[in-house]
């Protein structure tokens, strides 16, 4: 997000019906075409409906009323009318996210993103109290505190989401299909946690390195720097830069990030709006200390916007092959405006494009607010996935919402709700902790249990599905697959408890199916990022 912001006026907050009028008429014409004198009238005649509306509710209404209300939800209902994004927010909430930034206040670690009408979980910060809860990516969010939070935007869910250090929300979340959910409570106590963009760095094998950026954080650019240097210094001769389940953050801080793999003067990306000052090429400021390492990047349906500019410029130049599944398709430039009131509106001013000329934002005109949602990391419509553009080497590419990466790994068993229920109990960890105990402390056992999977589901598996078959009352049904990832989860909590965070690690990279179909590409790198002959 690029932020242009205007500073305040300093007016009285009080609104008599003509301001109330003159605030609508405002708010209504940034909407609204302004070249014939045929459509300005209409806008003026539409603007005239939308007053008296008001004045009915004034007059006709049973309740009382604020206008202050009225007009509020007038804004909002403006601005979903452009485009999925652009949003307001009160004084009041403006002033609790600079509390929140300032760490006056506590979060729970949460990236929410509305998906059909319901609020759902984007990403989880590492070790946050959301992820220590057991919450997944894909849940949705019913209630918080015994209350509906239907009809709340995202970014106000999120500031209600904060409070104080120490105290504690319960939330009700649904998982599965909407139809038939599973549903379970989770109370999670709102703590400080670490917030690190990068989050682990260290060598896959003698080869491989591997970075993990979690979000676009006004650090990134130096943390990644720093974790490349200490890759390089382990001698690490290829890299792995791990984007899944990124949701973006400060936009420009993707150019600073390409920058270090890539030439000088390489475009990063293109934004386009109305306005000519919107019009910018963000090109690198020097040679790249990593341009010449070879790079695989990793995303996911939960890459997203800061995450996906980076992922197409590093394509669309051949840099990096790019593997996982399609990203999520948001990458519309937001900018913040200050209204008398002292409220704000966070407007798209224009669009993000790739290199190649590619549109990452998927489709949103002409198509209901639902149904856009519906289409997070899927194919736009099948018009907006014609067009074929060149990378630089000559390889076809396409738009159409979101990134397709040139290597597909399909997606994993997904968790059951019952899972949540029993990792929210601390049954997951009672198990693992017990088990953990019964191993050796030498690095041979160790090494050892990282791959060793039919100890893991013979240890592991038949004493938690017990405990959650007893305590919770369920049947937890299993197949292979879900024993599979079940066991991976149990094992890599055992690695840390015996041996600690960096064991850990090691275990989640050495069983992390995409991670091992990026390793096996390397070695034709230079093939797979060399369009095929009559390609160009």
């Amino acid at each position: 997000m690029i932020d242009k912001s205007r500073s305040p006026n300093s007016i009285s907050r009080r609104c008599s019906s003509a301001a109330l009028g003159a605030l609508a008429t405002a708010v209504l014409i940034a909407s609204a075409p302004a070249s014939a004198a045929a459509q300005t009238r209409a806008a003026y005649e539409e603007l005239q409906t939308f007053s008296g509306v008001l004045n009915h509710i004034r007059l006709n209404y049973p309740d009382s009323v604020g206008y202050t209300e009225l007009v509020a939800a007038a804004i909002r209902g403006v601005l979903r009318a452009l485009d999925p994004h652009s949003h307001y927010e009160s004084r009041i909430e403006f002033q609790r996210q600079n509390a929140l930034e300032r760490g006056e206040l506590f979060t729970v670690g949460l990236a929410l993103e509305e998906v059909e009408g319901a609020a759902t979980v984007l990403a989880i910060a590492p070790k946050s109290p959301a992820a220590k809860g057991g919450i997944l990516p894909g849940d949705r969010i019913v209630t918080m505190n015994d209350t509906s939070v239907a009809g709340l935007d995202m970014a106000t869910l999120a500031l209600r989401l904060a409070g104080e250090k120490g105290s504690k929300v319960r939330l009700r979340i649904e998982r599965g299909p909407r139809l038939e959910p599973d549903t379970f409570s989770v109370t999670l106590k709102r703590n400080p946690f670490d917030v690190r963009s990068v989050s682990v760095v260290r060598m896959v094998d003698s080869a491989t390195g591997y970075l993990r950026l979690e979000e676009f954080a006004p650090t990134a650019a130096d943390e990644v720097h720093n974790g490349l240097k200490k890759l390089r210094g382990m001698h690490a001769q290829r890299v792995i830069l791990d984007l899944r389940a990124n949701p973006g953050g400060i936009v420009v801080s993707a150019v600073e990030i390409a920058s270090e793999f890539l030439p000088k003067n390489a475009v990063v990306f293109r934004t386009r709006g109305r306005k000519r000052d919107t019009d910018t090429t963000f090109v690198t400021k020097r040679d790249g200390d990593f341009r010449e390492v070879p790079l695989v990047v990793l995303v996911d349906e939960r890459s997203a916007s800061a995450a996906e500019a980076l992922a197409s410029s590093l394509q669309d130049h051949d840099r990096a092959l790019l593997v996982g599944r399609r990203s999520f398709g948001k990458a519309l430039m937001q900018s913040i405006f200050f209204l008398p009131s002292g409220d704000i509106v966070w407007l798209t001013i224009g669009r993000v494009i790739t290199p190649s000329g590619r549109v990452i934002q998927r489709r949103y005109h002409g198509i209901g607010y639902e149904q856009y949602l519906s289409f997070a990391g899927k194919s736009g419509a099948e018009e907006d996935t014609l067009a074929v553009y060149k990378t630089d080497a000559g390889r076809s590419v396409r738009g159409g919402g979101g990134i397709v990466p040139d290597i597909v790994v399909p997606i994993i068993a997904p968790l059951p709700v019952w899972w949540s229920a029993a990792a929210d109990s601390g049954f997951d960890d009672a198990v693992s902790d017990s088990v953990a105990q019964t191993l050796a402390a030498t690095p041979t056992a160790r090494s050892a249990w990282l791959t060793a999977e039919s100890e893991w589901r013979a240890k592991l598996l038949p004493p938690f599905l017990t405990r959650v078959r007893t305590r919770l009352g369920v049947s937890a049904a299993t197949d292979s697959l879900l024993e599979k990832r079940l066991a991976r989860i149990l094992a890599a909590r055992a690695a840390e408890v015996r041996w600690g965070p960096e064991a850990r690690e090691e275990f989640v990279l050495r069983n992390d199916r995409t991670v091992r179909v990026a390793i096996e590409q390397f070695p034709r790198l230079r093939e797979l990022l060399t369009a095929p002959k009559g390609q160009n």
